[in-house]
């Protein structure tokens, strides 16, 4: 019979690498954006379950933090292609 820990170690992966490939198959920047967040949250959360706890708290804070505002403060001083036209 599986444990609940063993089936988070097998969902969780497929997980992440779901969130990475909607990120890039996404056309909206900011949406591909919040897609990048959300794996690296999920990350963090493998980093925690795999017994690193410091690693996964600077994976929260910096993956998905302060890596999330930058790109959100760089998407808002440009212009959305769909104005252009």
């Amino acid at each position: 019979m599986i444990e609940l820990i063993e089936l988070i170690h097998i969902i969780l992966p497929i997980l992440i690498v779901a969130a990475a490939l909607v990120a890039v198959i996404l056309k909206d920047l900011l949406s591909a954006v919040i897609a990048v967040a959300a794996m690296s949250l999920l990350l963090s959360l493998e980093f925690y379950i795999l017994q690193a706890p410091d690693v996964a708290i600077a994976e929260a804070a910096v993956g998905a933090c302060l890596t999330t505002a930058i790109f959100i403060i760089a998407i808002k001083g440009t212009k959305r292609m769909e104005d252009e036209t």
